[in-house]
């Protein structure tokens, strides 16, 4: 199956409930502001084109987002199947998402990393990433 995955950008009006079964099988997201259709939505209606899936056929294996802001660049909601791990899915998804990014002009690319989910960080350090010393915060905002 490997050989037929290939990395496309998302069309929501062809992939947004697979998607969105996708990250409600792989995310335990337990707040509002990470709803799947709110995020999906609010990434749309930037219209940046960094949204991107591994599909196979019609079948979405997984998915990743990027963002950029003209001084790095961010990646978000890398997802993967369980039953389609360990398969180069999630790294092809990245080095994908990275060229993207570098094609903007992006020089670094940073990403988070839940809290409760630091095995993953295994993964991210053999595509070259590695833990910085820094403080994360953040503040949700009431709209």
């Amino acid at each position: 199956m490997q050989n037929s995955i290939q990395i496309i950008l998302y069309n929501d009006s062809q992939h947004r409930d697979k998607t969105i079964h996708l990250w409600k099988q792989v995310f335990a997201y337990d707040t509002a502001h990470n709803e799947p259709h709110l995020v999906l939505d609010r990434k749309l209606a930037l219209q940046d084109d960094l949204l991107f899936l591994a599909v196979d056929g019609e079948a979405v294996l997984g998915t990743i987002m990027a963002g950029y802001d003209g001084h790095r660049g961010w990646l978000y909601s890398v997802a993967v199947y369980h039953l389609h791990r360990n398969q180069g899915i999630g790294s092809k998804l990245v080095k994908y998402a990275e060229n993207q990014l570098v094609k903007l002009g992006c020089l670094k690319i940073n990403l988070q990393i839940m809290e409760g989910n630091e095995s993953v960080a295994a993964f991210y350090e053999t595509l070259g990433y590695c833990i910085e010393k820094r403080v994360s915060m953040g503040k949700r905002v009431i709209i």
